[in-house]
């Protein structure tokens, strides 16, 4: 029998674990290890400078005082009777699109599992603010998903960002496999004062642009269909080497001064050119 690992971000009281451990505690032998408490954007993060303290709540169910790539780690190492087959991670309250994986919880404790060579997956509800989340519709994409990698397994280094948006599954468009978009948000950062006149900053929020593109994630979810697209976690741009050995590079021997555009790679700020306003999802 399959063994299986459930965690999320959002903490192991969330509606939207107990919805996954629902659809898919009958695929295999499934266990629970997720934060004790909401650890979003809490992205590849491990806990170094505290201990952990696991605690058992219920029946295959541990709360972790930590980050959902430190449950992953905890789970896989101390906690299950042996290496699971499968690792699923959510179902996240909100959308994990574009740049958002790079800060998300959710897609950081798939990757850990992808990096112990486990076959794993991140799975998100695209919630506007405010609405209704449709959890039962992600739960039955992730039972089905999840269902096909026990079978099919998946390529090395490999996991798959599921995000699924909210609606009925009758009123699903289909699925579709995608890559990662471009969104970024303007203004998210709040200036706010305590009584006492001390200023403060909140990071949340903002107004998100996004990239245009038949085959990105956000294209999919907003035009109704599931969104599959598989990542792996090996950053190398590898056009990019090719491109800087074509060139001169730096030099270990004295510094010297050049001018003109070939003296140096300069670190441009974001592009906004091809990136359009959207509204409903935010972080």
């Amino acid at each position: 029998m399959p063994l299986i690992l459930v965690t999320n971000d959002d903490g192991v009281h969330s509606e939207g674990l107990r919805a996954l451990y629902d659809a898919v505690k009958g695929l295999g032998e499934t266990f629970v290890v997720a934060p004790d408490r909401e650890r979003s954007a809490a992205a590849h993060s491990l806990t170094i400078h505290k201990p952990l303290k696991v605690q058992e709540i219920r029946d295959r169910t541990f709360s972790v005082t930590g980050t959902p790539t430190d449950c992953v780690a905890v789970g896989v190492e101390k906690i299950l009777p042996r290496r699971p087959d499968l690792v699923l991670s959510g179902i996240n309250h909100g959308p994990n699109l574009g740049d958002d994986l790079t800060y998300s919880g959710t897609v950081s404790a798939a990757l850990e599992g992808t990096i112990m060579t486990i076959p794993s997956l991140a799975v998100s509800l695209a919630v506007e603010n405010g609405a209704e989340p449709h959890f039962e519709t992600a739960a039955h994409i992730s039972a089905r998903v999840a269902e096909y990698v026990l079978e099919h397994s998946l390529p090395f280094d490999t996991l798959l960002n599921v995000n699924v948006p909210n609606i009925r599954t009758e009123e699903l468009k289909g699925i579709r496999f995608t890559r990662q978009g471009k969104r970024i948000y303007e203004g998210s950062i709040q200036e706010t004062f305590s009584p006492w006149g001390e200023k403060f900053f909140w990071i949340g929020g903002g107004t998100p642009r996004w990239e245009h593109g038949e085959d990105t994630d956000i294209t999919a979810v907003m035009e109704g269909y599931v969104s599959i697209t598989p990542l792996h976690p090996d950053f190398t741009n590898y056009k990019a080497i090719e491109f800087l050995k074509s060139r001169p590079g730096p030099q270990p021997g004295p510094r010297c001064h050049r001018q003109g555009p070939q003296a140096s790679l300069r670190r441009r700020g974001p592009s906004h050119e091809g990136l359009q306003r959207y509204g409903p999802f935010h972080r």
